[in-house]
Order: C-alpha cells, then sequence, then structure tokens
C-alpha cells in the first residue's frame, strides 16, 4: 500500500511518455517556427502573484503550502498562463508585440472531470501588447495548426465572447449581485431562473439575455444575434470579431453566446478545442487583457494551452525512436 500514488496522480510508462514527448517537440517547433519565445515559469510561487488577475477562478483549483523560509502563502501551479503573463509585465518589460510559448506540468487540488488527471501537461502561446482582431484571428490559426500537427480526427472549435454579456449588463447598468446571479443562471443555462432574475429588467435587456441561451449553433446564430440583439457598439464589435474567426478558421466551428467561461478572468474571445476520442475539451483560450492591469502593466493578450497528455493520447503523429 505504501507504493500507492495519489488519486487521480499516475506515472506515465514508456509508451505514453515517447508519445507525450513526440507531440511536444513538434508542437513547440510550430512555436519557434512562428517566433514565439520559450518561458519556462517555476512550479510554484507566492500565491499574491500566482492568482493575481485571475479572480477566484484558479483558487479553489491551486494547493496552497506554507513557504518554510518566509512564512508566506505559496501555490503550485494550476495553470501556467498568469505565470506568462507575469514574465511579460515585469521581467521582460518589452515594448510593442511579445509572443511567448511554454510547457510543463501543473496541479490541479481537484479534477477537471471525471478520469482527469490532477496532473495535466501544458503546452501554449501567448501574443501580448496586441489589441487588434488580428491576434485572435493569428493565435486561433496557430491552435488549428498545432492540432493538424496532432493530426487528430474530427478537430472542432466552440467560441464564445464575453462581451456579449458583459455588453448587456454594463448598457441596463445592472447591478453588481445581479450580474452574478444572472451569469451563474447562464453557464447552467437554466432558462426559468433567467426569466425570474429579468423580470424587473426592461423589456429589450430581458428579450435580449433571454435569448442567449437559444444562440448556439453555427453560423446562423451569428445572423440572429446580429438580427435580434441591441445595437450597442461593443456588442456589435464582438459579433464582427466572432464572424471573422468563423471565416477564416480551418476547422468547423460552433458558437456559443452563453459561453461565460473565465468571465472575470477573460475579456474577450473564448474558445474550447475538441476532438475525437477526448470526452472534453482538449484545449482552451481566448483573449484577458485584464491581467496585464492586475500586475501593474496593462497590455492586451490571448493565448490559448493544450492538454498535451489527452491530445497525445489520440494523437497519430509519432517520433520515431532510434535504435542502435
Amino acid at each position: 500500500m505504501r507504493w500507492l500514488l495519489p488519486e487521480h496522480i499516475e506515472d506515465i510508462l514508456p509508451a505514453e511518455a515517447m508519445r507525450i514527448e513526440s507531440l511536444r517537440r513538434r508542437i513547440l517547433d510550430l512555436f519557434f517556427e512562428k517566433n514565439y519565445d520559450l518561458v519556462m515559469p517555476p512550479l510554484v510561487e507566492f500565491t499574491d502573484s500566482l492568482l493575481t488577475g485571475t479572480g477566484h477562478d484558479l483558487d479553489l483549483r491551486t494547493f496552497k503550502l506554507v513557504d518554510q523560509l518566509s512564512g508566506r502563502m505559496m501555490g503550485v501551479r494550476a495553470d501556467i498562463t498568469p505565470q506568462a503573463a507575469r514574465i511579460d509585465a515585469h521581467l521582460l518589460n518589452r515594448k510593442g508585440v511579445t509572443r511567448l510559448c511554454y510547457c510543463g506540468s501543473v496541479l490541479h487540488a481537484r479534477p477537471a472531470g471525471p478520469g482527469a488527471t490532477r496532473e495535466p501537461i501544458q503546452i501554449g502561446a501567448e501574443i501580448f501588447g496586441q489589441a487588434g482582431i488580428a491576434a485572435d484571428l493569428e493565435i486561433v490559426g496557430l491552435l488549428c495548426r498545432a492540432l493538424a500537427v496532432a493530426r487528430v480526427r474530427g478537430a472542432r472549435l466552440d467560441i464564445g465572447h464575453v462581451a456579449v454579456f458583459r455588453s448587456l449588463v454594463h448598457a441596463a447598468a445592472i447591478g453588481a449581485e445581479l450580474e452574478g446571479e444572472l451569469f451563474e443562471a447562464l453557464q447552467k443555462k437554466d432558462v426559468p431562473t433567467l426569466g425570474a432574475l429579468t423580470r424587473r429588467l426592461d423589456a429589450k435587456t430581458r428579450s435580449a439575455l433571454l435569448l442567449l441561451p437559444e444562440l448556439y449553433g453555427g453560423r446562423e446564430v451569428l445572423a440572429l444575434a446580429t438580427k435580434k440583439l441591441p445595437q450597442i457598439a461593443n456588442l456589435q464589435s464582438a459579433l464582427k470579431t466572432l464572424r471573422a474567426l468563423a471565416d477564416a478558421c480551418p476547422v468547423p466551428i460552433s458558437f456559443d453566446l452563453a459561453e461565460l467561461r473565465g468571465y472575470r478572468y477573460h475579456s474577450g474571445v473564448v474558445f474550447d478545442a475538441y476532438c475525437d476520442g477526448v470526452s472534453g475539451a482538449v484545449a482552451r483560450g481566448g483573449r484577458y487583457d485584464e491581467v496585464g492591469k492586475a500586475f501593474g502593466r496593462p497590455r492586451a493578450a490571448t493565448g490559448f494551452s493544450i492538454e498535451l497528455r489527452s491530445l497525445a493520447c489520440v494523437s497519430s503523429s509519432k517520433l520515431k525512436k532510434k535504435r542502435k
């Protein structure tokens, strides 16, 4: 019994290790080809910086411990993206656009889903300092290239935009408490609760919020949203961005305008990537412009991270092992 590992923690044996290493090399080579610089953040750091800018999204997923040298609280990273943002803001401090990539293990206090490991391997890429739609197009295109390198079957993206909901809330001057309740109802696609919460709102806002759970599907969703949702500048700009992504993306796309994953962390486009053979998302990403501000240096930012172990399990792209 002494040799048992904790639940959802496991060794990686030779065959799987070779698949993961093969894919890691190929994807990093792709990033290098596109001029992304590699960084290697530490596995642990003080929670003051580790959780900066992420709100409560990572707090419950982060293992915490007391540093025996300083007495301060440290955390084992649950996501490398905030660390990349810290490096961009405080260590590199470059002017103009910065492109960074990374690969490393993260640790989750609880598994993300049934059967999921608590020690995923993340590989990802981030663009800092570019606010325009070109960066969103580049990062989604790069993710699609990475999926192509892995030669997975049935690659597809599910895309949303947090500005759709946020614009409606701000335009109607909805308070923080009600905003939080609406957010929870939309995340659960709880239409009866959504109806009760919006009963006292003006008819235009209520109609728009009640429509959001129905705005899921193909490109027809964007046409319906353009026609039915209010002509709010930020909202219409969000729909324009989604149309541009639909035009440029080389894999099938579905849209979900009620998708608010990372609402307190993301500021624009959010997307999940799926493929055959993996039950959940194999990659996630989006725009998170507010995180740099939390680090004291406002910087536009967008990127994605891939769960390398899940992707390697269904990848048909392998590195041949040399034998003497």
